[in-house]
């Protein structure tokens, strides 16, 4: 099995089973893909140095585990504000577009603030143990310990995360790659019903950021809501082992399963 998320084969990205979601054998995970498109965007030339402080990810259609393809492009330069935007395709299908924002950085002298909220260290969770000898993105993708919470168990939770292995074979993630893996799972480790009998897919993912993370492992506080008319957002506080790094959203379809879904 392949030690990375995607292998690079000239213009293509071809998925390991680490990628693979939770429902459906044939999928992969958003977490992955998101980190693939973060990859992209972060790659763009830029004059000076600069940070990207929001991506969003339009999830079109199920990311089936094939080899993909991605591009990405500056709509709107600037010397202190660009507009980056990215497409992830299979063959002739879009599976993804995505706008990022990216500012110049600077270094301004700034009064000492508020120190940051107290979230428990990852030493303290307790390690996600899957069920299912099965690899995939929340099994063998991802090192996951939840600090409040777990996925059986509907209502907010807070987690951290540690990709297992690179999102492109050779390569060390870097920190946008790291929370973008992570942000998706802010609907997963959420829920407000149960998941065994309801569905909730995200339609997108939004991450805004104010600094990029340190370290390995990314928290996420994570909430959702949801209403009767099956609509729903699920938000997230997102950390590092130092503090607040930003927030991220996700817009939701949440419907009852046809029949009950096995455990993951």
């Amino acid at each position: 099995m392949a030690d990375a998320l995607f292998t690079q084969d000239g213009d293509w990205f071809v998925p390991s089973e680490h990628t693979r979601g939770p429902w459906d054998d044939r999928s992969q995970h958003a977490g992955a893909p998101s980190a693939l498109i973060g990859r992209a965007l972060e790659r763009l030339p830029a004059d000076q140095a600069m940070q990207i402080v929001r991506v969003t990810i339009e999830v079109l259609r199920p990311m089936p585990l094939v080899p993909l393809q991605i591009s990405a492009r500056i709509d709107r330069p600037g010397r202190r504000v660009q507009l980056l935007s990215a497409a992830l395709v299979a063959g002739d299908e879009e599976l993804c577009l995505a706008r990022a924002w990216r500012i110049r950085v600077t270094d301004l002298a700034l009064p000492v603030g508020a120190p940051p909220p107290d979230v428990p260290p990852p030493d303290a969770g307790v390690v996600f143990e899957a069920e299912r000898d099965v690899p995939g993105f929340h099994r063998t993708g991802m090192e996951i310990r939840f600090v409040r919470g777990c996925f059986e168990e509907p209502g907010n939770a807070t987690a951290w995360f540690r990709l297992h292995h690179p999102v492109v074979a050779g390569e060390t993630p870097s920190p946008l790659q790291r929370v973008l893996a992570a942000a998706d799972f802010g609907n997963g480790i959420s829920a407000a019903l149960p998941f065994l009998n309801h569905v909730f897919i995200n339609t997108d993912l939004t991450v805004h950021l104010h600094r990029h993370p340190v370290g390995e492992w990314i928290c996420l506080d994570a909430a959702s809501v949801v209403q009767p008319a099956g609509i729903g957002l699920a938000e997230s506080a997102l950390s590092d082992i130092e503090g607040p790094i930003g927030r991220s959203l996700q817009s939701l379809l949440v419907d009852r399963r046809a029949q009950p879904a096995t455990v993951f």
